[in-house]
């Protein structure tokens, strides 16, 4: 599969059925996000840590990764600031972006937010460049509004 579609969304929903855990569910999100989709060197989730207002590394499938992402930094911690999803192209034309991955060239986030309240932020890097098209931003938003549903916050 090339992208995410309604039978990813559906996967994701029936897998994470009766499970609320938020990093098994960050868990197997990865996990299913790598085995569907192609031409993606990193997937994987940033959570967010209200009293140090920063993105810490989750579960994710790929190449090492940095671990502390501040709000408002990169493409990760922009996303989250702004509160909706970011589709980059070329991440090297974009101000501020982080490097953890030489080989990355193109990027989507798209962060989650359950009753208003930050999560995290859902992060697939790709080495093409303008990997990430409109149909996969709106598909990955619904993917996201699917993990959130899933997630309890305690």
């Amino acid at each position: 599969m090339q992208n995410v579609t309604n039978l990813v969304n559906q996967q994701l929903d029936a897998l994470l059925t009766n499970e609320t855990d938020l990093i098994s569910n960050m868990a197997n999100a990865a996990a299913l996000l790598n085995i569907s989709l192609e031409d993606i060197n990193w997937v994987g989730f940033y959570r967010y840590v209200a009293d140090k207002d920063e993105l810490i590394l989750g579960p994710f499938q790929g190449n090492v990764a940095c671990m502390h992402i501040k709000n408002g930094d990169g493409v990760c911690g922009t996303a989250l600031k702004e509160k909706h999803s970011l589709r980059v192209a070329d991440v090297h034309q974009f101000a501020g972006h982080i490097a953890c991955d030489a080989n990355s060239k193109s990027e989507i986030v798209v962060p989650l937010f359950k009753d208003g309240k930050a999560i995290g932020v859902l992060d697939i890097d790709s080495p093409i460049l303008d990997r990430f098209s409109e149909e996969d931003e709106k598909n990955l938003n619904q993917f996201a509004d699917i993990f959130v549903k899933h997630v309890d916050l305690v």
